[in-house]
């Protein structure tokens, strides 16, 4: 069974997602997704919450800010700290059980790892990253960059609102559950796939989020108030 999985998805536990719980569930089914993996920044609880209460597979993660760059890790059930080296903190993915994912390796302002700081030690690269700019040429230098160290190729579109969920996804050969899926992606029994966020999508949610934000701020100022 081929599966359609969005593998970087930003929940509302993210400071700089909109997406809630009941987005990631309504989006998926217009995409036509299997399921999603949720990677807040350097937290797992709003994933392992939202893995909870959706009748479809959620893999669990984080995106881990590394000394060195940005990496997810798929399948975790604990935070792992920030600010390691990135070989600690793909050592300390897969302690805890989880698949070290290189995402968007190579492309700007992305807090990304630099191609030296990708090695196959990695369970596999996100070569297709939906939110890049210069998007066609940062998929393929990261198609290089897998295809040179042997491992599995992965795509999310690193969604922050709602209907970016799904642009990019990876097909899993596997049946639709967690642990078949993940064993599957360490297998390599999987394709990225996908497109850019439109312009126009993504200017829209950088107005909404800049609002959200002007909105929690004032309500946390009225609280201290």
């Amino acid at each position: 069974m081929q599966l359609k999985i969005d593998l970087h998805v930003h929940s509302n536990y993210s400071y700089d997602s909109l997406i809630t719980p009941q987005d990631v569930l309504f989006y998926s089914q217009q995409k036509e997704l299997a399921g999603v993996a949720i990677t807040d920044h350097d937290r797992i609880d709003g994933a392992i919450k939202i893995a909870k209460t959706l009748n479809i597979p959620v893999i669990s993660g984080i995106e881990i800010t590394s000394r060195d760059g940005h990496i997810t890790g798929l399948n975790l059930q604990e935070t792992i700290p920030p600010k390691l080296s990135a070989e600690e903190t793909v050592d300390r993915i897969h302690e805890a059980g989880g698949l070290a994912v290189a995402c968007h390796p190579s492309a700007f302002f992305k807090g990304s790892l630099s191609k030296e700081h990708v090695t196959s030690k990695f369970d596999a690269v996100e070569v297709i990253n939906a939110s890049s700019f210069l998007f066609n040429h940062f998929t393929s230098r990261n198609k290089q960059i897998a295809s040179y160290l042997g491992i599995a190729q992965v795509a999310g579109s690193d969604a922050h609102y709602g209907p970016e969920i799904g642009c990019a996804y990876t097909l899993v050969d596997a049946e639709p559950n967690v642990d078949a899926i993940v064993k599957a992606i360490k297998k390599g029994l999987c394709q990225p796939s996908g497109t850019a966020i439109p312009l126009t999508m993504r200017l829209k949610k950088i107005v909404l989020v800049f609002e959200y934000q002007h909105l929690k701020q004032k309500g946390e100022r009225g609280r201290r108030g």
